[in-house]
Formats: structure tokens, sequence, C-alpha cells
């Protein structure tokens, strides 16, 4: 159970042959009602005609549904994907009796290939006819919306009498650049419209855009939160009580879907968990940490199990952040590797074992390494993955 966990919403999943492997590939999510609704998307300049016309549907802050497919990106598909879009939105409207502006698209998969819009069409009465809230429609919603993922991925969260759940697919082209995947969180808590955009921007913006798989800032991402209010009761509102319990429930689903993201990234080995620390502010931390997660050699020696600090100040050193080099320190796990700025002596000693330590660090399922750039406030964590055999394989044989 998932997006159907908060009170007031329904989801179904379907198999339309949207793609060629069989597998189920339509989904839908809806509101009881028109509700408060805000969404975080791709900041890619060739955006696939679903982010395009949800950034359009969403300027009210209200929508009621959601159609999912998986097979087809409709990016770069030009001015017949927004035909499809619209056509397949409204076919949706009709039948679930409502207006196509209250229904946002959402599409992922091959770019460039049109919807199989009379595919499409044709399974929606079936789709309809499905929705539930019951657990089995949130788990069917989230099997839809799979492409490479060999998992999906689901949670929920309970506090001050609201619900949270979410659900969210992608492994790959994922890249710190909101947003990084398709991912849908719902509430039933009564939050206004208005402010269920600061919902989103404040609790999931973070840590969605901490994680990078491959650096590659996809055409189609979005992060859509809906708020049904069917909880009941006042308005939860900014600087409240309630709207601090709503925000920490938000943010245990956000970390749990980023988690699980990361660790069924294409061809993972091994999770990156970067943080950086002693920045002058965020946004250097940021930058550094990303600079770090996105680096090939990192992430190769990763998969290498490699402690190599060397990979480390390259990284760092070239992502045009401002820092002292003779203040930054490192640690691999709890082994320090870099001091002063430079590969701590002890590693090339044979008897310290700082090596073989920094190299049983390397073999655990999520690397932990730490940066210190020196005694500012700024600090920043991002999540990764290593580069695989398995990942270049899945990617070279994307489309054959």
């Amino acid at each position: 159970m998932s997006v159907t966990f908060p009170r007031g919403f329904r989801a179904a999943g379907v198999t339309a042959g949207m793609k060629p492997s069989g597998h189920p590939d339509l989904g839908m999510l809806v509101a009881d009602a028109p509700c408060g609704a805000a969404a975080l998307f791709t900041t890619n300049a060739f955006a696939a005609w679903p982010v395009r016309i949800g950034r359009e549907r969403l300027a009210g802050g209200t929508a009621q549904a959601v159609l999912v497919n998986s097979g087809q990106a409709n990016a770069g598909t030009g001015p017949d994907g927004r035909t499809d879009a619209l056509a397949a939105t409204a076919a949706a409207a009709v039948l679930l009796g409502t207006e196509p502006e209250l229904v946002l698209p959402s599409s992922t998969g091959v770019i460039g290939e049109r919807l199989h819009i009379e595919e499409l069409t044709a399974a929606l009465p079936a789709l309809v006819r499905s929705l539930t809230a019951e657990a089995e429609g949130g788990d069917a919603f989230a099997h839809a919306i799979m492409t490479t993922d060999t998992v999906d991925k689901q949670a929920l969260a309970e506090r001050g009498g609201y619900r949270v759940g979410g659900c969210a697919k992608g492994v790959g082209m994922i890249s710190p650049n909101l947003a990084t995947m398709l991912a849908f969180v719902t509430t039933d808590a009564p939050v206004p419209p208005a402010a269920v955009h600061e919902l989103a921007t404040t609790v999931l913006e973070e840590p969605f855009e901490s994680l990078s798989v491959d650096a590659c800032t996809s055409t189609n991402d979005t992060v859509l939160l809906l708020a049904s209010g069917a909880a009941g009761g006042d308005p939860v509102v900014p600087g409240s009580v309630a709207w601090h319990e709503l925000a920490v429930a938000v943010a245990e689903v956000g970390e749990s879907l980023l988690s699980q993201l990361a660790h069924d990234a294409e061809g993972v080995t091994h999770v990156l968990l970067i943080d950086v620390e002693g920045a002058a502010n965020t946004a250097d931390a940021r930058a550094a940490a990303r600079a770090i997660v996105d680096s090939p050699l990192v992430k190769a020696a990763a998969f290498g199990g490699d402690p190599n600090p060397g990979r480390l100040l390259q990284a760092v050193g070239s992502s045009g952040v401002p820092f002292d080099p003779a203040l930054v320190q490192a640690w691999i796990g709890e082994i320090s590797v870099i001091e002063g700025g430079h590969i701590a002596r002890t590693y090339f000693d044979p008897g310290s074992g700082t090596r073989a330590a920094a190299t049983v660090a390397m073999e655990a399922p999520e690397i932990r390494i730490r940066l210190s750039l020196g005694q500012g406030a700024g600090r920043s964590r991002a999540v990764g993955c290593d580069l695989s055999y398995d990942y270049v394989r899945i990617n070279g044989e994307y489309t054959t």
C-alpha cells in the first residue's frame, strides 16, 4: 500500500500494450474530488509534453487525477506529442466525469517514440473500472509506472492523524536538477492549494535533488504531491504544529523513496552517500557533493572497491567551489584518507592498516564518504551509486 494509504484516493494499473514486455504499463491515481496539487519538474530544455502540460495545468494549484504510461516518454515527439497527451487526458476525464484540465499526464520510456494512443485509450475503461482505494490499487499503480526498475518502490507514514503515501520509479537518467524521476506522493491532510507547493518545495525538493545515478537529467522527471483533505479538520498551514507533523511524515516518505531508488539504480552494486561539510554555504556544499557523486572515476572506484583518495581530490578540486585546499579533510567510512589537503601519509604505509581499513569500508553495500572543506556552515548530502558493467550493458541495449 502506498498512494492509496491516505484517505480520498483510488488507484489502478493495467497492461495496455504500451511496451513490448507485456508488463503493466498504464496507471491512474485519482482523488475523490479536485484537490490541492503541486509538482517539481525537470529542468531539461527538452522537457516532455506531459511535463509542459503539467506545468500549465498546475498553475492554479488544483488537480484530481494523473494518468501515467510507461513505454514511451512522449519527449522529442514534436507537436503530435502534445496532441496525443491532450487526447489521452481528455478521454480519461470523460470516463472520470471531470474536466480534462484536472487530469495530469505523465510518461516514461523511450524518447522520440509517440504514445501508442490507440492502445492507451482502449485500455482506459478497464483502468477506470479497476480503480480502488484498497492496497492492491496502490500496488498496481506502482508496478504500472516501472521501466527498467527491478522492484516497485512504495512508502507510507502517519503522524498527527494525517496519512502520507508515495511511490516512485526511476533507476537511470537521474541527476539532481529537479525533478529526478517519477514520484507520486499523496496525503489526506487538509492543506490549502496555495500551501501544497510550499510543502513540496520545502520538504521534498532537497532529498530528491540529492540523488544522482548517472549525471543525466531526464526529459520527463516529475515529483507530484496531492492533498485530498479527506482527513478533515482545520486547514494545515505553514508554521502550525499540524504542519510540522505533516512535514515530518512527508519527509519520511520522501527519504524512503529516495533510498529505494538509489538501491535499485541500474547496475548498482554499491550506494554512495557523500556528505560535505565546512563549505562557505549550502550551495557550495551541494556543488562539491555532486561533483564527487557524479565523478565517473569515483563511481568506478566504488565498483572496484578501490579507496583511492586521489579520486576525491580530483572531483572536489574541479567542482568550481572556492575553498582553501590546505583545510580539506576526507574520510571513507571512519577512516581518514585526506588530511590538511593531502593524502594521509599513513595511506601509503602498509604497516599502518589505513589503506586496508579503507578497502574494507569500500566493500559495504552503502559506501559513506565524508569531506570537510573548512570551517564554514554549509553542508549537504548527495546520494548516488557505482558505475558497473551492468549499467553499461543495460543502457547499451536500451532500445535494441
